[in-house]
């Protein structure tokens, strides 16, 4: 990837100013007073349409600058069918494997639209590098890394035929629980702002379109389809939408709206939300679509802002045509949003043929990036008695099932297939003189025994010829009452999977819509490729009748039919104890294979894991435990390790990354973004269902303000983790620290000194206390700002990081706007929301 590539028009520059990237185009903010923007009362209905063409040149219909000529005389030639083809996806008669199409209009030269998801990386069916998890982007602290991210997304994406991507995600990590937490970047608003307005830089910087998604307030997967998020306009505008206000300021060319309702409405046809906020408040001139199949209306959801249907047109489609013909929905509104759809057509240069040509794909610089980001979000959580670094050429133990097949994303829409992923322990094997692996933990199953099968049946290699069904019936003879996982293997697409029936009972049934088919991760697919499903059950001590049947479809089938019982567990466990004694030092990688479509159930490890870390560590305590989880983990072994290692799905360079983190090449620079609780009861939305996962159908966010480390601070809660922490093989020392008001917010500096005896990464952060002449309850502190550094050994230098007026604003309800809170208030320095390390104090405003 080279600084010469075409670089496309944004709303508004971004400026890195004392390390926090700063919204240059935000309104200033005077002390006490509120914002001139006009918005509605939250949820009311949407402001009254500006007049024609008034002093921005906002007419009722764009809400954006003045209109472009080109897509005006495109929009007066267009037919109503072609309108409204415009307005919907459908079925690409060339497809690439892209999450959706919008066709073009050929006779005008409209071109059609590719659209692919692309959190980390783009999801088509040819390879594409797998890049870290957002969540380990963020880790970074680093805005301009998250640039370069996004700029190898945006080159790959228009070098694979993309035009649209459907990401960042920037949805606040609220639950430890929610299943695409790996797929966002933090609990913290600031943090989010900061890093989603540089990917989407990055991705536009290389002429791709990006989606900032999903808007809004989709922070948990379970009832994701039919939940209604109840939620206070302070707390809105003060914690979720922070992120997609500075998206917007960023220049992003769409916006997609979520699945959930907000305050009663669907968030695909909330006026107060497309068109009060996003359009009036914001100004944003891009086009709104729904996620898939996320449209409940049409009529209804044109109105409030909704521009475009995917992945069909269920109700943009032949609905609004007739809606149109029938009088029940004006053209005009038509109009609206085919302009809207074409002016970010026209601003990518599609609609003139000035859009440069498809780049070739850079693997060496992607994997590059993917490799660098990797290691600068590894995070360090604990290291007792010089655990690490490990010593190369020593003696290691590599156990657990992502040290030999590595966990490169999560899965879902944020899956990619790389060209190639090396394995923990190959990269391993590469540092230190002797290496054994053992499992111990097999999630893929071990053979069902040949006599517990009456008729005799090998499970392990079943054929089904092409247009042929197989058929089993017989009894699985169990010895004594225990638990079993049964674990189907199998080729095919979903309806082809087996029908396997246990004392009647269908074990592997078909799941309707999307869900079926949210794949990737670690679990979802064995070594060979194969499809693979489980199921958890207590089998009584005796015989159950066993049922299969399997059709062959157009192309055969493979399958087998495995388990995995407590036997087998403490088998594997044995296995691995056997290796740690016998190492001067274990890694022992433990994983949580999160998925889109369904929210973990724990913020403990899976499995057998937690009784495998406690034998392996009693074994050999110079044990480093490496986290492949895309969120939050309890860790109720964390004491007897020797140190442990986070670094949640790190794509296809993340072998080499956690290697040369382990073995002391670099210096782990990651700090998590989001706090850790010591168990599934002390956590904001623990204890708490209205909180989550919600009753009655509705989800009420009664923590308020207090979203993530707020919320640990307000209540008193100890985490088990805190917001920002992370290690070094270095040390540091902070001091002198001094604060000063200017006009647009405060500068904050400090020294920062490597204490210790090799060049190391700091993440030092600045946090900020309540404001006395605010009558709102307000955060103990809020993250305020932060720099990243690396120091050479006994380097020193001093920091000013630049705090902003909207960090140290509040959003008054009863006026609708955004006032600054004056007065004396505490800053404190440190190198984490709890190893608060410096305090001083400013008076801001006056």
């Amino acid at each position: 990837m080279t600084d010469t590539a075409p670089r496309f028009p944004r709303r508004t520059a971004l400026s890195l100013l004392g390390g926090a990237v700063v919204l240059a185009a935000a309104a200033p903010l005077r002390a006490h007073a509120r914002e001139g923007h006009p918005t509605p009362a939250w949820p009311g209905p949407a402001v009254a349409a500006r007049e024609e063409h008034g002093p921005e040149g906002h007419g009722p219909e764009g809400h954006g600058p003045h209109r472009s000529a080109r897509v005006e005389a495109l929009l007066a030639r267009l037919t109503l069918d072609e309108k409204i083809s415009l307005l919907h996806g459908a079925t690409d008669p060339r497809p690439l494997g892209q999450a959706g199409y919008v066709p073009g209009v050929e006779r005008l030269g409209i071109p059609s639209l590719r659209l692919a998801d692309g959190p980390a990386g783009v999801r088509v069916t040819r390879h594409a590098t797998a890049l870290p998890a957002p969540v380990m982007l963020a880790s970074a602290f680093d805005p301009d890394l998250a640039r370069r991210y996004g700029r190898v997304i945006g080159r790959e994406g228009r070098a694979l035929g993309q035009d649209v991507l459907l990401s960042p995600m920037v949805n606040l990590i609220r639950t430890p629980y929610a299943g695409r937490n790996f797929e966002t970047f933090s609990e913290d608003p600031l943090l989010t702002a900061h890093l989603v307005a540089a990917e989407i830089e990055g991705i536009q910087g290389e002429g791709l379109i990006a989606t900032v998604k999903h808007f809004a307030l989709n922070n948990q997967e379970r009832d994701r389809m039919t939940v209604d998020v109840r939620v206070d306009e302070r707390t809105l505008h003060e914690t979720e939408l922070r992120g997609f206000e500075a998206a917007v300021a960023a220049g992003a060319g769409a916006v997609m709206g979520a699945y959930n309702k907000v305050n009663g409405t669907h968030a695909c046809e909330n006026q107060a939300l497309l068109t009060g906020v996003l359009r009036e408040r914001w100004g944003f001139t891009g086009l709104v679509m729904t996620d898939w199949s996320a449209a409940h209306s049409t009529r209804e959801a044109l109105a409030a802002g909704l521009d475009l249907e995917m992945p069909d047109g269920t109700h943009f489609g032949a609905p609004l045509t007739s809606a149109v013909r029938d009088g029940g929905v004006p053209e005009a509104h038509v109009d609206r949003a085919v302009r809207r759809v074409l002016g970010v057509m026209d601003r990518f240069g599609l609609l003139d043929g000035t859009v440069p040509h498809r780049p070739d794909r850079d693997a060496a610089a992607g994997a590059a990036v993917a490799r660098e980001v990797a290691e600068a979000g590894a995070t360090l959580l604990r290291n007792t008695a010089g655990t690490l670094p490990l010593t190369p050429g020593g003696s290691v133990a590599v156990i657990g099932p992502t040290g030999a097949r590595p966990l490169v994303s999560g899965g879902g829409s944020a899956h990619v297939v790389p060209e190639r992923a090396d394995s923990p322990l190959d990269a391993v094997r590469a540092r230190a003189a002797r290496v054994t692996h053992a499992l111990g933990e097999d999630v893929f199953g071990k053979p069902v025994p040949a006599g517990a099968l009456d008729p005799a049946l090998d499970t392990e290699a079943q054929r089904v010829e092409a247009g042929r069904t197989w058929q089993y019936d017989g009894t699985l003879t169990v010895g004594a009452t225990e638990t079993w996982t049964l674990v189907l293997h199998y080729s095919g697409a979903p309806p082809l999977r087996p029908r396997v029936l246990l004392d009647g009972e269908e074990l592997f049934p078909l799941r309707p819509g999307w869900d079926e088919y949210f794949t990737g991760g670690l679990l979802t697919h064995a070594d060979d490729g194969l499809s693979v499903r489980r199921r958890t059950l207590t089998l009584t001590r005796g015989g159950h009748r066993l049922s299969v049947t399997a059709r062959g479809g157009d192309t055969g089938l493979l399958f087998r039919l495995r388990r995995i019982t407590e036997e087998t567990r403490a088998r594997d466990v044995r296995e691995a104890v056997r290796a740690a004694r016998a190492a001067r030092d274990v890694v022992l990688f433990a994983y949580e294979d999160a998925i889109e479509g369904q929210d973990r159930t724990s913020v403990a490890l899976p499995g057998n894991q937690e009784r495998l870390i406690e034998a392996v560590t009693a074994a050999n305590p110079r044990t480093t435990v490496v986290l492949n989880t895309s969120s939050a983990t309890s860790m109720p072994w964390l004491e007897r390790t020797g140190a442990v290692l986070q670094m949640y799905y790190p794509g296809q360079e993340g072998a080499a990354a956690t290697a040369a983190v382990l073995f002391g090449e670099r210096d782990p620079g990651g700090r998590l973004t989001q706090t850790f609780p010591a168990d599934d009861d002390h956590h904001p939305v623990a204890g708490d269902p209205r909180r989550y996962p919600g009753v009655d159908g509705a989800e009420h966010y009664t923590e308020g303000v207090h979203v993530g480390h707020r919320w640990y601070d307000a209540e008193g809660v100890r985490p088990l983790f805190p917001f920002g922490h992370g290690l070094s093989y270095t040390s540091f020392a902070y001091r002198d620290p001094r604060a000063r008001w200017t006009a647009d917010g405060l500068d904050v500096a400090f020294t920062v000194r490597n204490t210790g005896l090799r060049e190391g990464v700091d993440v030092p952060q600045v946090y900020a206390g309540p404001s006395p002449d605010l009558p709102l309850a307000q955060p103990v502190r809020v993250l305020a700002g932060y720099r990243r550094l690396v120091l050479r050994a006994g380097e020193e230098r001093r920091v000013t990081v630049r705090v902003e007026r909207r960090t140290l604003s509040s959003w008054d309800p009863e006026h609708h706007d955004w006032v600054l809170g004056t007065g004396p208030r505490t800053l404190w320095i440190g190198a984490s929301s709890r190893d608060l390390r410096l305090r001083t104090r400013v008076r801001v405003g006056g």
